[in-house]
């Protein structure tokens, strides 16, 4: 596999393909990062490609192979990483005693040549098999054997490499068959990554969609809508009907948590402030400032100068941008 021709012909293929063809190539990169020994490129991969698709991680493990490949790597990482939450567990010593059976099928020269047609069967069945040299090697657990036989193929198999149970730690640890190095995951998952938001822009239209977007990226979960009863004793207790928009808001999360760059914002009954500001955050860096009618959201930073936003929308639109950058 040439890494640089990989990458030109994934790019296009989420660029240009039709959805089905986008999860499978995603779902390709995101198992070959994840086989030289970089989950973290792959799981920033499946995340923006979740986040702008809204689509299940079982579209990523569609088969039987690569929902085997996907157990079997968590298994060796010790861990789940929270895309993978929606993916139902496996029993690994069935599934290491299915992918034995499947590395150890006979595969014959006219496979798929007949491929939709009546006398494919018939076929299939009259031509001689012989073993798969490729899964032999990974049945015997000859890694240098199966990166040497698939050196020139310009998608290899990495889902049936991954889901060989004695493979999976040496895949985890950096063995890295293919000699892609460890710049290169970095570069592929970004590509991709542009390349995702290049054709699914950002335009979320509803507040449900964007406070979810958030989260997803930031590994948190909603606390829930704020009660309305909560929002209306809000109001009176600082004398102010609260922005539209900040309303909706607190009508899908009351508040969220803290994140790395970005303070906690509080839920209706801890808001605070006087007159025409109010107090969202704690500590008070995010501020809602009203002149003239018209509200503004203001983020306090003393270190490298305040910012102002013409909502309170802008201002969270803004924030995934930034996690969307750094993902």
């Amino acid at each position: 596999m040439e890494p640089s021709d990989y990458l030109e012909t994934a790019v296009r293929e989420v660029l240009t393909g039709d959805e089905p063809a986008v999860d499978r190539q995603v779902g390709h990169a995101a198992l070959l990062l994840a086989t030289a020994g970089a989950a973290e490129s792959a799981d920033r991969l499946v995340t923006q490609w979740a986040s702008v698709t809204d689509r299940p991680a079982s579209s990523l493990a569609a088969d039987a192979v690569r929902a085997r490949a996907w157990a079997m790597l968590f298994e060796a990482r010790g861990e789940r990483p929270q895309w993978a939450e929606s993916l139902p567990p496996l029993d690994l010593d069935e599934e290491e005693r299915a992918h034995q059976a499947f590395l150890g099928r006979t595969v014959s020269d006219l496979d798929g040549l007949f491929e939709g047609s009546p006398v494919a069967g018939v076929v299939g069945a009259l031509a001689p098999g012989r073993p798969d040299p490729v899964r032999t090697a990974l049945a015997e657990a000859d890694l240098d054997r199966w990166a040497e036989l698939v050196t020139n193929r310009p998608s290899p198999d990495v889902a049936a490499l991954a889901a060989t149970r004695t493979l999976a730690p040496r895949l985890v640890a950096g063995a890295d068959p293919l000699g892609l190095g460890p710049e290169w995951p970095q570069q592929c998952a970004g590509a991709l990554v542009a390349a995702l938001r290049e054709r699914y822009p950002a335009g979320r239209e509803s507040w449900p969609d964007l406070v979810a977007a958030v989260l997803r990226l930031r590994g948190q979960h909603s606390a829930g809508p704020a009660a309305p009863a909560d929002v209306s004793a809000a109001q009176q207790r600082l004398g102010v009907r609260l922005p539209d928009d900040y309303q909706d808001f607190l009508a899908v999360s009351d508040g969220l948590p803290a994140d790395v760059v970005f303070p906690r914002l509080l839920p209706a009954r801890e808001l605070r402030g006087e007159g025409d500001v109010v107090i969202v955050s704690e500590p008070a860096t995010v501020l809602l400032t009203r002149t003239g009618g018209d509200w503004r959201a203001i983020e306090v930073d003393l270190t490298h100068g305040s910012s102002a936003h013409p909502s309170f929308r802008a201002l969270l639109e803004h924030h995934l941008r930034l996690l969307e950058a750094s993902a």
